[in-house]
């Protein structure tokens, strides 16, 4: 790792950047087992942000590693470096005072307390959603047949099936995407976001 880099401050603060554009960057770190409506409510509360006229961009695990994260795989060691690098990229988003939405199952609790403690670091907003519905559900919606193939033993280190989802115990935001719609899901995100002055 080079030692003989030096942080390039800017001439634009961060009090500047939210005075004009009347919002505070954060990142809402979507967080559940694949197939529990992650990316589902991520589209919708991008959309939903984008039409109240505010700064936001969506991160979706998929997308990620087509592109930035595509030399990872799935063993334990890749997947702790992709939410590394997704935490530092949501970062750099949040300090640009824009709504970063991630979507990753990021299965770890280390690993999003990483994330989380890289943006308090910064002074910058972090929102754990636990976007939670029960194995039996995710398994019977299985839209990519990835459950299914888990299940026989194409699909190695699979979460949920044969590696560990470690739930988050105390969530910013819990929605049972069992029992609410998607609508309901970024109403609720929307209030909090409202209600801690993160959009004003």
């Amino acid at each position: 790792m080079s030692t003989n880099i030096t942080f390039h401050p800017g001439s634009v603060d961060a009090q500047e950047r939210v005075g004009l554009l009347k919002q505070t960057g954060v990142t809402i770190w979507l967080t559940g087992l694949s197939a529990s409506g992650k990316s589902t409510i991520a589209c919708a509360l991008e959309q939903h942000l984008l039409h109240l006229h505010k700064f936001t961009y969506r991160l979706d695990g998929d997308n990620v590693r087509l592109g930035l994260n595509k030399d990872l795989g799935f063993d334990e060691k890749s997947r702790v470096e992709n939410i590394r690098r997704i935490g530092e990229v949501s970062k750099l988003f949040a300090d640009s005072a824009c709504i970063a939405v991630t979507a990753f199952i990021s299965p770890y609790k280390a690993d999003r307390q990483v994330a989380r403690e890289l943006h308090e670091k910064g002074g910058l907003g972090f929102i754990e959603v636990f976007v939670d519905a029960p194995l039996s559900v995710v398994e019977q919606r299985d839209p990519k047949g990835l459950y299914k193939a888990a299940r026989a033993g194409t699909i190695k280190d699979f979460t949920g099936i044969s590696a560990p989802y470690e739930a988050p115990e105390k969530p910013d935001i819990h929605i049972r995407t069992d029992e609410c719609d998607v609508t309901m899901a970024v109403e609720v995100i929307i209030e909090y976001l409202t209600k801690h002055n993160y959009i004003l």
